[in-house]
This record gives C-alpha cells, structure tokens and sequence, in this order.
C-alpha cells in the first residue's frame, strides 16, 4: 500500500482505479491517455495505480517508465517511489541493461537516454542492448505496461520504434495538455478537484494593482518593485501561520526572452540597487549556459528569493514555494509555455490556508504576446501523427529548385521606387503630405502619437480561463516614444518588414524613412514626420505595412532568364512525416492511394486542409489510375520546392502541394488554390500569378504534366495554360477531364 499518511485524495484514487479497471480488461484500447492538471499529483496517481495492478490483476507485469530528458524527471519519480512504495522494485536503465526486465519491477527510462544518436543502450555492439533485454523479457512471457510521462515531450521514429518493440499491451499517455483522442481510452482530471483539495492555487491573479500610465522610466524595474512588494507582503502572511516565515520563502521567478543579454544585465543592475544579489544569495540563475545558486532552491526555506531564467522551466521542475512570475518583454514574440503557469499554482504545504494573498499566485507582465503562446501550447485543435513511406515511393526523384543567395533583387533605391508608385496608386497619395495623412487614416492606418497597446489582467480560477476573450479582461496602454527604449521595439518591426520586401535590416530602415520620416531630405516623400512620431507610426502600424509590403512585392514581375537561374537539387519523398488529424473523427478510412502507411481520411478535415484540398485528395483517392499520392511540405529543405520570381527581382520559393503518380507512369506536379463561391474569389495568395508563371517554366523544362487546382461548386478545375482569377474563363476546365 501506498505510504501516504492520508490516503489519496478523492480525484487521485479515482484515477488510479479507472486506470487499473482499463488496463486489467483483456479487450481495452492499447492506448490510455491521461489529462492531469500541473499539480495534480501524477506521479503518485500511477505509483498508486502500479501498486495496486501489480497486487490484485498481474503480479507477472514489468512496467516502462518513459520520461522526457530535461530536469532528470525519471530519477525524481523514481526517488519518489522508493518513499512511498519502499518494497517495491525500482530500476534504472542501467539496471535493466545489466539484469534485464523483471515481474514486479518498474524501470524509469530517460529518453534522451534511448533516442539520442549514438547511445549504447541501442547499439548492437553492446552485449546486451536494450532490444536484447525486451525480447528477453517477452519470451519470460513477461506482460510490458508502458507509462509515457509528459506524453507529447518525444515523437519520433526512435522513440516509436522503442515503443513498439515492447509489444506492451497498454501504453498509458499522462500530460497536462493531452487531447482526447476517440481512439483511445480517455481520462481527465477536474481542474476544479485539483484546486478544492488544496494541492493548487485558488487562482491566478494577472497584473493585480499594477498602474500603468506609458510613462514609467523603466517597465522591468516597475514590474520588479510590484513583485517584489508582493513577496513581502506573502512573507509576512506566513509569518502569522505557525512561524512558517522560517521554513516557506516566496520565491519570484523573472522570464526573460532569449534574446536578451542587455535586458538581463539591466534586471541585475536593478536586483542589486535593491540589495538582492548573487554574492548574498538572493538572487538565482537558471540559462542554458549558465547556473548559479540552484542548490537546493526548490526546498520551501532555501535563500534565493529571485530565479532568473531564459528558457520555459524545465518539465518536472517542481518549486512549491515559487508564487509570483514576472515575464518580462523586449517585444519579441516569444512563447510562453503553459508548464510555467503550472509550477505557480503549487501549494507548499499541499493545503489552502484560506488566505487569499497565500491561496493565490501572481503574474505580472506588459508582454501582449504571452496570451498568444499560452493558447498556442494549450488549445491546438488537432494532435499529430508520424506515418512512414512506402517502399514503392522511396526511389522516386524529381529536381527541385532552390535560391540562389548570391543572386540580390532590386536595390533599396529601385525598391525605395517600386513601394512607392504602389502606395500613391493604392491610395491616390500625392504631394501634399497632410493629403497623404487623411488618405491614409481613412485606410486604416494609426497616425497616434504614442505606442498602443494592451494588457490583461483580473483573476482567473481555472488555466483554460486565461483564453477567455472578455473586453473586460484587457485594459489599453499607451507608451510615449523614447527614442532609447524603444529602439529594439522599432527594430523588431523593421525585421518583421525586411523579410516581406528580402531586403536587409538596414535597406529596409532606410526605405521606410525615405517613405515618412522627416529628417531624410528626399524629393518623393509621403509623409514628413518626426522621429517620434516615426517611431510611433512604424510600430503601431507593422501589420498594415506588412499587408500593403508584400502586396507591392507580389506585383507581377518579369521572368528573365538570364536573371533567373535558381539552384538545383534532387529531392526524395521523405521517409517519414509528421501529419495533423482530428483525434475525434469517427469514421476514418486509410487513403491507400497515398504515398505514406496509415494516412487517413482524419488528415484532410476543415482545419487541416482547405476545401480545395479535401476534394481533391478525395477525387484521387476514387481513381483507378492513381498509383499514389504526395501531400508536399509547406516550407523547409527536405521538401519539393520551386523557384519564382517577383516584381522586385527577388528570388521566392513555393511548395506545390501534390506529386501524384499514375499507372501510366505519368508525374503531375498539384498546386491547389482558393476557388470560388458566388462568383468571389477564394484565392488569397497575393503571388499567385508568379507562382503560375515559374511553375509553367518548370514543368516545361522537365516535360512534367501540372496544374492549378480550385474549386467550384464542390467541382474541382484545373488550369495550365494562362492564369486568370476569373474562373468563368476558358482557361479552367474540369478536373475529370483533364486530369
């Protein structure tokens, strides 16, 4: 029995029951996933479960305990079975390499231990390996029971590979961001349970009285002050609990983004006018590269009351008495991972106190990112899947096309001409630059002297809460420019614009100041405004020149042969690949017609493949002539790739998105595109015609059959000869026919 001095709670000994239930039927799903709330208790819910399988359904079971490699989680679950499960057999990989896998043992694995290239445990030079040891173990007629903690830490061929050999009969998949998948057995844990049993916060308090007028000297050093006045204030809370002042120390953790040495050296310089320093230990450093005072932070009256950290906290890094986080910004967007909200909300005496300062944790930022890489890591729709090629596809080649980096487009100055002429032909803009300010604050664009933006803030009972669009949850901000703060913010802009044009940093900083600036003395200027004003304008309008950037860029431009001269590579399908499905499709049927093993009618839903897409896989999959089917990358190296060329002599690459093969032998090469519906385009590239005109060129050259898809009416056409956006023309015709 589990040495607990109070049992578990309610929520924990019922998820331990359901998993010994499932896994003791002969006929359940091979795959259990378990969605358990950071702090919930996952650990001694499957020691628990593992006790009690091993004394009252198999005795002759030896259970796999697959963790990811950050922060040594397998040694801390091991370490906390032996206290609360001291007869039990716990085992390392070192140990099952030496003795092999044996009834009644449970061996925790690091996977880093297993996958990274190289590593003797899978070697066959290795006497015994570890595929050596699982066979071994399987002709004991050993039963292998998998538990995959923080499930979706490793997806890969190895790691599948691994899994697979164990022949286990379930594989219990435990996370805190899990999906339900219909096809597997599904439980989750109430968050709402997890709070009532004291085990985390009531809540999460956002920017709780944080006062926020843009005119702050400095943001970090306001937002460490707040921190900082709040773990007094929770110090002194537990000093009236039973003298818990000597033994639970608050600590802040402050976030930085990576790319933030100045901000780092800026935070420490205000750390330390503040009198917390890392000469007296107040002060702790967690990055990549460097550690310093980390010994023993995480016990409830260690000294550092100031973590800094770069990278998201490492999986199973668990600090009870971190209450307060301080993500700082340096307006980039970097994510913020959803394991971080989790390591606050840990009570360090596994109770509330019913204190609200010390029943709730605390997060202060101005970051108007975070809420966006929280939904990204928490909330994706659709779980992934790696399938693999099929042994007929792996000797198909093609020649693919890449840039040719020592190729350069137009120069700033033609470029400079080119958005010119585009913005007075949009907007009819001309001389009279306080025109040209009407004209453009009609169009959308902010001409506000300071920088907008927003917070969130308000208290939040559950992590899901956060997403919650409620205006009244967001509050307006406004920066008054300075020229020295908010340089890098210009800058970032200024990227985001440089890679819609191709042109560097600096060329892109100069276009836009001959563009609006005032102090460039220029002929054609459209605005003249000064430097704040710039500065202003530029940031608060970096989606708006993005959008009419690359509708300037993607003017039809004139294909040159002498100057268009892309690289060459041959491409291979590649063995394996990663695809998108909807874990909650119910009537799912394998495409045979496709290229890879296992891919499915779950792949091509609404949210994964357009509606041009869907028909189309959907047509190919009915042929008799299709051998088979490629649904191509949408960017990176190991995919086909074409080369074309836009209006400002820029070399651009696309991704087709299907290779299909027929019996015949005949390659067709597949771009789809947005129909139409009710005589309205659907297409949104705005590089359409480039594409057409370089994908025509490349087919021509290599005498392979190809096409532009889209669809009408629920009907697909396709169009190789002159691209027309009117699909009324003679130049669409349907698919059935021509294909």
């Amino acid at each position: 029995m589990i040495n607990l001095p109070n049992g578990l709670f309610d929520f924990q000994e019922a998820c331990s029951l359901f998993l010994v239930d499932k896994v003791g039927l002969q006929d359940s799903k091979q795959t259990i996933t378990v969605k358990a709330p950071t702090g919930a208790g996952k650990t001694v819910i499957l020691i628990d479960f593992i006790d009690k399988f091993l004394s009252s359904v198999n005795s002759n079971t030896a259970f796999i305990w697959l963790c990811p490699g950050k922060g040594d989680l397998e040694e801390q679950s091991r370490q906390k079975m032996i206290s609360l499960l001291p007869n039990r057999r716990t085992n390392t990989l070192n140990d099952a390499l030496l003795s092999g896998f044996e009834a009644g043992s449970t061996t925790f694995i690091n996977w880093e231990l297993i996958t990274k290239k190289g590593n003797k445990a899978i070697s066959d030079t290795e006497k015994k390996n570890l595929y050596d040891r699982i066979a071994e173990g399987n002709r004991k007629k050993i039963t292998y029971i998998i538990i995959v903690d923080e499930e979706h830490s490793n997806d890969t061929k190895k790691a599948n590979d691994i899994i697979n050999a164990f022949s286990a009969k379930n594989i219990i998949r435990v996370s805190a961001t899990a999906k339900e998948n219909k096809l597997y057995e599904f439980y989750e844990i109430d968050e709402i349970d997890v709070i009532s049993s004291g085990l985390i916060t009531k809540a999460l308090y956002i920017n709780e009285d944080v006062e926020y007028d843009g005119e702050l000297e400095s943001e970090y050093g306001y937002l460490l002050e707040i921190a900082d006045k709040k773990r007094k204030q929770i110090a002194q809370a537990y000093s009236l609990q039973d003298g818990k002042a000597k033994t639970i120390r608050p600590l802040v953790i402050i976030q930085f983004p990576n790319s933030s040495d100045r901000l780092v050296e800026a935070v420490e310089k205000k750390l330390e006018e503040m009198n917390y320093t890392y000469k007296n230990q107040m002060v702790a450093k967690w990055f990549s590269d460097q550690k310093e005072n980390l010994d023993g932070i995480t016990e409830l009256n260690a000294t550092p009351i100031f973590l800094l950290m770069k990278q998201a906290i490492a999986t199973g890094w668990d600090c009870p008495r971190a209450k307060i986080l301080v993500k700082l910004r340096e307006n980039m967007a970097e994510d913020f991972e959803i394991q971080t909200i989790g390591r606050l909300r840990r009570m360090p005496e596994a109770k509330h106190y019913d204190i609200d300062i010390l029943d709730f944790c605390y997060l202060f930022t101005f970051d108007e990112k975070y809420k966006e890489g929280i939904k990204l890591a928490m909330s994706q729709a659709f779980e992934t899947k790696r399938v693999f090629l099929k042994d007929k596809c792996k000797v198909f080649t093609l020649e693919k096309q890449y840039r040719d980096k020592d190729v350069g487009g137009l120069g700033e100055r033609e470029t400079f001409k080119q958005i010119y002429k585009f913005l007075v032909d949009k907007y009819k803009l001309s001389g009279n630059k306080q025109e040209n300010r009407l004209r453009l604050e009609g169009a959308g664009y902010n001409f506000n002297e300071k920088i907008i933006g927003k917070m969130l803030e308000g208290k939040f009972i559950t992590t899901d809460s956060v997403f919650s669009e409620q205006a009244e949850h967001y509050r307006q901000t406004t920066r008054t420019v300075n020229t020295h703060k908010h340089g890098i913010e210009l800058l970032h802009s200024v990227d985001v614009l440089k890679s819609t044009i191709g042109m560097t940093t600096q060329k892109t900083k100069v276009i836009l100041e001959r563009l609006f600036r005032k102090s460039v003395a220029v002929p054609n200027k459209l605005l003249s405004l000064g430097t704040a004003e710039y500065y202003a304008f530029v940031i608060n309008n970096e989606h708006k020149l993005k959008s009419d950037f690359r509708e300037a860029v993607a003017m039809t431009g004139v294909q040159q042969s002498l100057v268009f001269a892309p690289k060459t590579a041959t491409f291979r399908i590649p063995e394996q690949e990663l695809y998108r499905y909807d874990s909650t499709e119910t009537d799912v049927e394998e495409f045979i017609s496709n290229a890879y093993k296992d891919y499915s009618s779950a792949m091509i839903v609404e949210g994964i493949r357009s509606k041009s897409e869907r028909l189309f896989e959907r047509y190919c999959e009915e042929q008799e002539d299709i051998e088979w089917v490629y649904k191509n990358g949408d960017t990176g190296q190991q995919y086909f790739s074409v080369c074309y060329m836009g209006v400002m002599n820029k070399q651009w690459l696309f991704y087709p998105d299907y290779i299909v093969k027929k019996t015949n032998g005949d390659i067709w090469i597949i771009e789809t595109k947005g129909g139409e519906i009710g005589n309205q385009s659907k297409n949104i590239d705005n590089q359409v015609e480039n594409k057409f005109a370089s994908f025509k060129q490349y087919a021509e050259k290599h005498g392979i059959k190809w096409g532009f898809v889209r669809d009408k009416n629920d009907k697909l056409y396709i169009n190789n000869s002159e691209y027309t956006d009117d699909m009324a023309t003679e130049h669409w015709k349907p698919l059935k026919d021509n294909f």
